[in-house]
C-alpha cells in the first residue's frame, strides 16, 4: 500500500504542491470553529457565533467556483495568491475590530469566506501534469481525499492550541497568516506557474453545461447531507452516553474510518469506469449508514461511526477521476470547485434538517436522516446512468503533445490541461 503513495510523493513537485495545498486550506478547514472560539471570547452569543459562521460558509460556497473559473481563464498564481491575501486581511479585520461593529465583523467574516483561494480544485488540476500515468493520477487523488481527513482532524487542534497558548484573536491571524505561506508555496512551484488551462468555449455556464458533472453534483448534495446531519444527531446520542468526550470519539472514529478507507481504495488500480464504481461505492456508503439508528453502547457505536465513514474517501476520490472525464474542456478546476461547493451546501443542509428532526423524534431519527440521504445519492447516481456513462470528453487522451514529451496516449482521462 505504501509503495503506491511513495511512488506519487517521490514525483518531482508532488510533495510540494500536497503539503502547500494543505497547509493553504488550514484557514478554511478550521474557519467554523475559530470564528466561534473568537466571538465567544469577545463576549458574543452562540448564535452570532453560528451567524458568522454561516455567513462565511455561505460566501465560501459562492466563492469557490467564481474564483475556480477565473484560475481557468487566467492561471493559478494570479488568482490564487491575490486571494489569499484577501481573504487573510479580510480576516485580520475581523479580528482586530472584533464584534462590536456587528455590520463590519459580517462584511469582513463574508469576504474572508468569498476570497478564499481555490487551491483544491487547483491541485487537482496540476496532477495530470505532475504525474504521468492515469493510475498515478488516480493514487494522487485518493491521497488527496485521504489529506483532507487528516487536515480536518488536525487543523481543529491547532486552532485550539493556539487559544490555549495565546488567544482566539491570535488564533485567527496565525492561522490566516499560515494559509497564505501554503498558497505561496503552491503559486511559485513551476507545475503552477507553467499550468495553463486548455482553450475553452465561452459559455455563461461554464462546466455546469456538462450533464454527467451536474448528476454527480446532485448525488454528492445528498452525500454532503448524510456527513452533515451525522455531526448533529452525535450531539444527543453523546449527552446521553458520556458527554462531550464521546462526542470527540464519534467524530473522530468517522474521520478515521474514512482515512482507512482512502488509504485502501488508493493503494490499487481499480478495473472498470470509474462511474460504475461511484455507483457501488456510494451504494455501500448508504448501507453502512443504515445500522446507526441502532445507537448501542458507546463503544460498538464509534465502531459504527467508523464503518459508516469507511467509504467516504473512496467515493470522493472516484468522484474526483469522474469531475476530471465530465469537465468541458478548459473548465476542470472550476469544475472541481462546484463539487467543493457542492458537498458544503450538502453539508450545511444537513445540518440544518438534522436539528429539526433530532428536536422532533431524538437523537434515533437525526441518525436515520444519513441512511435516507444515501439512499437518495444512489437512486440519484442510478436515474442518471445514462448520462454518466457519456463523458464529454471521452476519447481525449490523458497528456496533449505539449505535456508529454514521449507523446505517450493514454485513453480514457480528459482534463486537457497542458503545462
Amino acid at each position: 500500500m505504501a509503495a503506491g503513495y511513495l511512488e506519487i510523493l517521490r514525483a518531482r513537485h508532488a510533495a510540494r504542491l500536497l503539503a502547500g495545498t494543505l497547509v493553504g486550506r488550514l484557514p478554511n478547514a478550521t474557519a467554523a470553529i475559530a470564528i466561534v472560539l473568537f466571538v465567544r471570547a469577545e463576549g458574543g452569543t452562540y448564535s452570532l457565533a453560528g451567524a458568522l459562521a454561516a455567513v462565511y460558509g455561505v460566501a465560501n460556497a459562492v466563492g469557490q467556483p467564481v474564483l475556480g473559473r477565473l484560475v481557468d481563464l487566467r492561471g493559478q498564481p494570479r488568482v490564487q495568491l491575490p486571494a489569499a491575501l484577501a481573504s487573510a486581511l479580510a480576516m485580520a479585520v475581523f479580528a482586530v475590530v472584533g464584534v462590536d461593529a456587528l455590520a463590519l465583523a459580517h462584511a469582513a467574516v463574508a469576504a474572508a469566506g468569498l476570497f478564499t483561494p481555490p487551491l483544491e480544485g487547483g491541485l487537482r488540476a496540476l496532477w495530470p501534469s505532475v504525474l504521468r500515468r492515469e493510475d498515478q493520477v488516480h493514487t494522487a487523488y485518493a491521497m488527496d481525499a485521504v489529506a483532507q481527513e487528516v487536515m480536518f482532524t488536525v487543523g481543529p487542534l491547532l486552532v485550539t492550541l493556539c487559544v490555549s497558548l495565546w488567544s482566539a484573536q491570535a488564533a485567527l491571524l496565525v492561522v490566516n497568516a499560515v494559509g497564505v505561506l501554503g498558497a505561496l508555496t503552491v503559486v511559485v512551484s513551476p507545475p503552477s506557474r507553467a499550468w495553463r488551462s486548455a482553450p475553452r468555449e465561452a459559455h455563461w455556464l461554464g462546466a455546469l453545461r456538462s450533464a454527467g458533472l451536474l448528476a454527480l453534483l446532485a448525488a454528492f448534495l445528498f452525500v454532503g447531507i448524510a456527513l452533515g446531519s451525522i455531526t448533529v444527531a452525535a450531539v444527543p446520542y453523546a449527552d446521553d452516553h458520556g458527554g462531550d468526550t464521546v462526542y470527540g470519539w464519534l467524530m473522530a472514529a468517522l474521520g478515521l474510518g474514512a482515512l482507512v478507507g482512502g488509504l485502501v481504495y488508493g493503494a490499487r488500480a481499480w478495473p472498470g469506469v470509474p462511474e460504475r464504481r461511484l455507483r457501488v461505492l456510494v451504494a455501500f456508503l448508504a448501507v453502512c449508514y443504515l445500522p446507526l439508528p441502532l445507537m448501542p453502547g458507546a463503544v460498538a457505536m464509534v465502531g459504527l461511526t467508523a464503518l459508516a465513514g469507511v467509504f467516504l474517501a473512496p467515493a470522493i476520490a472516484c468522484a474526483f477521476v469522474i469531475v476530471d472525464r465530465h469537465a468541458p474542456r478548459g473548465t476542470v478546476t472550476e469544475a472541481f470547485s462546484w463539487l467543493v461547493t457542492t458537498f458544503t451546501v450538502g453539508h450545511s443542509l444537513g445540518t440544518g434538517l438534522a436539528g429539526p428532526v433530532v428536536e422532533a423524534g431524538g437523537a434515533v431519527w437525526g441518525f436515520a436522516v444519513p441512511g435516507a440521504a444515501g439512499a437518495v445519492a444512489l437512486v440519484v447516481l442510478l436515474a442518471t446512468g445514462r448520462v454518466l456513462a457519456a463523458p464529454a470528453g471521452s476519447g481525449v487522451v490523458a497528456a496533449s503533445s505539449e505535456n508529454d514529451p514521449n507523446r505517450a496516449v493514454e485513453p480514457r482521462f480528459s482534463s486537457g490541461d497542458r503545462a
